[in-house]
């Protein structure tokens, strides 16, 4: 086995996560306009985001089990332009139920790209998987962090028509990944050779893992989904501002993520996620009374809340594919896809909440979930290290 990081290969890999997770980072900075032009509801604007996510949550892990048997790298440029064409056509859909389709082929061509993706960077990564995940993950977190803003000024650009822009990035980056076609050969039967090999794996614990994370994900999606609404709606700022929020949070996950990688390193992958989602209830709970105070106080509490959401998350995607070194494509699947994208159902539950009593008191209601996660990860076992394989 290969030992030595493959860093062009993780680099490209990553800017092309950061393009698709630019779509994904989109689709909350668009609600505000729909919500005004297209009247839609606080639920309806919830039940966008959980159409992106079926569409990508259902079929990803189906692209991982391909992964696991099949070089496929055909799916990263195929799976960003069917992204960027999807949320293009968004912007010009005239009702709800278009605009949810187009969106939900934006969310075909999320679930096409991350499996594939993530089975490269774990090849790439040679022996520093936690090292190479969070650079692959800190290239989707740059995505979602950008999203807003780079709505924002495509929206102010051309109105809603500005989402065809969306496009053009993912058709450049969709040259450069097939340039690198040859390069990824080089892990083309990696997948293959792992078969009977002596590793182990522990789906119970893979199981609990997957719980953990999609209960971390609606905590993710809650946020996502209604923080430049409670900008706006509850602190009464722009809609600029609001953006600006939910960049801010994005853009302080990108070092949590880091951190946490290597933090994980040094510490272990479980207390890293215990301590970060420990932290999350005490911090939705202070962010959610002290922010109507002060603007300032608001911005100052998403610091340490996008730490403790971020920090965990790169190093329970790893933990996913060591609890189960036979099917890293699966995992990578499930972890980034499944399990990251099923979160994203609770978002209308949440818009729902926000309809009847308010969208502050859909922002307090998160605080219930990181209890039920940290419950989980308290009984996640550290990953084991593989196997060496007889001969």
């Amino acid at each position: 086995m290969n030992t030595m990081m493959d860093r062009s290969s993780i680099s490209v890999l990553s800017v092309g996560h950061l393009c698709i997770d630019l779509c994904q980072g989109a689709i909350p900075a668009l609600l505000p306009v729909l919500l005004v032009q297209r009247h839609l509801s606080y639920t309806a604007a919830g039940g966008l985001i959980l159409a992106t996510n079926l569409a990508s949550s259902v079929i990803q892990p189906i692209f991982g089990r391909f992964a696991d048997r099949f070089s496929i790298p055909w799916l990263l440029p195929a799976g960003l332009l069917l992204a960027g064409i999807g949320l293009g056509l968004a912007g010009f859909m005239p009702n709800y139920w278009l605009i949810a389709l187009s969106v939900a082929l934006s969310g075909i061509g999320i679930a096409a790209f991350h499996p594939e993706a993530a089975r490269l960077m774990h090849k790439a990564a040679g022996a520093k998987k936690t090292t190479g995940m969070s650079i692959f993950a800190n290239g989707g977190e740059v995505g979602f962090a950008l999203g807003p803003l780079v709505t924002s000024a495509f929206l102010i650009m051309l109105g809603l028509a500005g989402t065809a822009l969306f496009i053009v990035p993912m058709a450049i980056v969709s040259l450069v990944l097939i340039g690198f076609f040859q390069r990824f050969s080089l892990y083309r039967s990696e997948g293959k050779q792992l078969r009977n090999t002596g590793y182990t794996d522990s789906w119970g614990p893979f199981v609990r893992l997957t719980a953990t994370v999609i209960c971390r994900s609606m905590i993710f999606y809650g946020l996502n989904t209604f923080l430049p609404l409670y900008w706006i709606i509850v602190l009464r700022q722009s809609n600029t501002a609001g953006d600006v929020a939910l960049s801010m949070l994005l853009a302080v996950g990108i070092i949590g993520t880091f951190i946490g990688g290597r933090a994980a390193d040094r510490y272990g992958r479980r207390i890293v996620v215990l301590i970060g989602l420990g932290a999350l209830a005490p911090l939705i709970l202070a962010f959610v009374i002290l922010s109507v105070m002060n603007i300032a106080i608001a911005f100052i509490l998403l610091i340490p809340l996008g730490l403790a959401l971020f920090a965990p998350f790169s190093v329970m995607v790893v933990m996913g594919q060591e609890y189960v070194p036979n099917y890293v494509g699966t995992a990578s699947g499930v972890a980034l896809g499944l399990a990251v994208t099923t979160g994203g159902i609770a978002a209308p539950i949440f818009g729902h909440i926000a309809d009847l009593y308010g969208i502050h008191t859909a922002l307090l209601s998160l605080a219930c979930l990181p209890l039920v996660a940290t419950g989980l990860a308290l009984t996640l076992p550290q990953p084991p290290i593989p196997l060496i394989a007889k001969k």
